[in-house]
Formats: C-alpha cells, structure tokens, sequence
C-alpha cells in the first residue's frame, strides 16, 4: 500500500514522526511535509509564490521530502508530482498537537490536508491528540492509531467523506463514534501595544461549549477519556433543508 503522510506542525514534530512509525507498518511512506509551521492554514493553496519539493530522506519504505507549501499544497504536489503514475492509496495527516474537533475542523490545516485528499477519492484520515506540548506522549495513541486506520481501511468508500480522529490526555479508555460538537471561540484576541505605542492583537481565545452534556459529541469523548472517530465530509450542502423550507426558492 501506498501512504502519504503530511501534517501542519512541519517536518520533525513529534507527532509526524509518531505517525511514520506506525504507518510504516502497514506499508510503503512517502512523505510530504511544511518545512515549518503551518497551523490555521485551513485548506489554503499557494498561489503567487513558485512552490518547491526537498528530498531529504530515500530508505525503504520511507521518502521524505520538505515543501514550503502548506498542508493542502503537500497533497496536490504528492498526488500531481510524485504519484502521477502510480496509485496512492491512503493519505494520513497529523499527529497534530492539539485538538482539531469541534469547530477547529474548519481552520485546521491538518484536515485541510484530509479535505485535499477526500476530494480527490482517497482514503484520507486526520489524527490530533488534545496536548499542544511539543513534547506531548503519543505512545498510548499509536495503537490506535494503527488500529482505526485498518479498520477504516475495511470500510466501504463512501464519496467525499474522509475522517477527523481526535484523542485526549491518556489514558484513554476506548474510541467512540462522534460528531462535531457546537460552539464557538470567545475573547479571541489579546491587546497590546508596540514600542511606538501602537495597537497589535493576537490570537487567543477560549472555546464555548453551545452542547456540554450532548454525549454524541467529539467534545464530550474526549473530556471523558475517549478516542473521538467523526466521520466528516466535504459536501457542504444543507442536504436537511433542500427539499422543504427553501424550495421557495426556485422560480
């Protein structure tokens, strides 16, 4: 089998390198990573600047190459570049340091790289752990992680869904099947103030919980101690109201 591994914390994050362990267990890995952060890059593409690919890695069963693209553009230049002849069977992005459930899914430049790779019919699955520490213990998740991948595997492929995996501070006492919980980010941005005396802001922010005892919900998995699976998927059509409230609409 044919994996690509990306992520948006760069070559050489823990997680990454978490996740060519187990990956290279269940196949041949070729890897095409940000050559530096690229957190918050949601599926964002490059488009003005020339885009460059670095080989720094050729071992068997390993390739590892270093883009200044962000995640999404790791994927295209994977599929477009490096598996224009030849199939590519799983696209894996993360181990992401920090949570990408909830809301985050529309930011993370984690699962942009999952949306990319959905998009184009690939299995695509995105694996983050609720721990920003770079340093962060992904031991107890790598199990799983392996295990959720084959099993996904096993799945039959439905079109333009790909899957979001979120995992808490372990222990962890099992996986859960989830959805996105609700809410929203707060006091998003912190003050402060220039040598000049002038305004600048920063991102910060605390997440509000619109649903906090909803037990189907990613949020609700992972602060009891379990392993969060999402199915997710990129056809953003409201599909619930298409055919009732809105049909108004056409004329």
């Amino acid at each position: 089998m044919n994996i690509l591994i990306t992520n948006d914390d760069g070559w050489g994050s823990k997680g990454i390198l978490a996740l060519v362990e187990v990956m290279r267990r269940l196949g041949d890995v070729t890897v095409v990573a940000p050559d530096g952060p690229r957190s918050g890059q949601s599926n964002a593409i490059t488009v003005l600047q020339p885009l460059r690919l670095k080989k720094i890695i050729e071992e068997p069963g390993l390739t590892v190459y270093l883009s200044n693209g962000t995640p999404t553009d790791c994927v295209k230049l994977a599929v477009h570049r490096l598996f224009a002849d030849k199939q590519l069977d799983l696209v894996v992005s993360g181990i992401n340091h920090g949570d990408n459930g909830m809301v985050n899914v529309i930011y993370s430049g984690t699962m942009g790289a999952v949306f990319e790779g959905c998009a184009r019919g690939i299995t695509s699955i995105g694996f983050s752990i609720c721990d920003h520490n770079p340093n962060a213990d992904f031991s107890f998740f790598q199990p799983h992680v392996e295990e959720l991948t084959r099993r996904i595997l096993t799945l039959p492929k439905r079109d333009w869904q790909c899957w979001n995996i979120n995992c808490p501070i372990g222990p962890v006492k099992g996986t859960k099947l989830t959805r996105h919980c609700h809410g929203y980010w707060d006091k998003e941005f912190q003050t402060y103030k220039d040598p000049t005396g002038a305004e600048f802001f920063m991102l910060t922010g605390a997440f509000v919980n619109t649903e906090p005892d909803a037990p189907d919900t990613d949020q609700y998995a992972n602060a009891h101690g379990y392993i969060s699976v999402t199915p997710t998927t990129i056809d953003m059509t409201d599909k619930q109201w298409t055919d009732s409230i809105y049909t108004g609409l056409e004329y």
